[in-house]
């Protein structure tokens, strides 16, 4: 594991880490090596693991649904 276990990050630590690793995502992808988009992809799931058990209730978007999607796309009902 590369980094601080996330279960041990308080929140606004969890939420940094989280708004860094997503802002280096492209550029990891794009320019790094493969072991490092290897880590890079173990961290994010731990990260984003985290953040999703302490919210399990989070609000979502009804267009980052897939009806919310296919609304978008097609313009009215499915």
């Amino acid at each position: 594991m590369t980094g601080v276990d996330p279960d041990r990050l308080d929140d606004q630590q969890l939420m940094r880490e989280l708004e860094t690793i997503h802002r280096t995502r492209h550029d990891t992808l794009l320019h790094g090596s493969n072991d490092a988009l290897r880590t890079h992809n173990v961290r994010m799931a731990e990260l984003e693991g985290e953040y999703l058990r302490r919210h399990p209730r989070r609000p979502v978007a009804p267009g980052r649904t897939r009806d919310g999607a296919r609304e978008r796309v097609f313009g009215g009902s499915v």
